[in-house]
């Protein structure tokens, strides 16, 4: 399959994973990554990226699996979502984020994703279940 990665930027560009800055990198049924850089609108203290913006990252490229999973005229939502954060995220560095799937049934999706600094040590694992909503 080609890979969907800028239709799938198109898509998210005018929403919050957007304004984010989350960039696709790549964009199949089985794996999905992504970009973010570290700014410091995004941070929590000085120099260091605000949980919730890296949990945000994650959900963003466990959405867009999920999207390349399922009908056209079919939607997602997260259902649950765990994170595990190792090392902060570091202003003015660019964070790359890799997103595989756990299980992908026709109802219910379960995806990790590996969060890596600019060193590539891991900065946060995220595992995310998707709901599946025919139209």
């Amino acid at each position: 399959m080609e890979d969907q990665a800028e239709t799938m930027q198109q898509r998210i560009a005018a929403f919050f994973p957007g304004t984010l800055g989350v960039r696709i990198t790549s964009a199949n049924p089985d794996r999905v990554t992504a970009e973010l850089d570290v700014r410091d609108d995004i941070c929590t203290v000085p120099g260091i990226c605000h949980g919730g913006a890296l949990m945000a990252f994650a959900d963003t490229l466990g959405a867009v699996a999920t999207v390349l999973n399922i009908p056209a005229d079919a939607r997602t939502t997260t259902v649950e979502s765990k994170t595990n954060f190792f090392r902060p995220g570091v202003s003015g560095t660019t964070l790359t984020a890799e997103c595989l799937p756990v299980n992908i049934g026709r109802r219910l999706q379960t995806w990790q994703t590996t969060i890596r600094g600019a060193d590539g040590k891991l900065v946060a694992q995220v595992t995310q279940t998707q709901m599946v909503m025919e139209a």
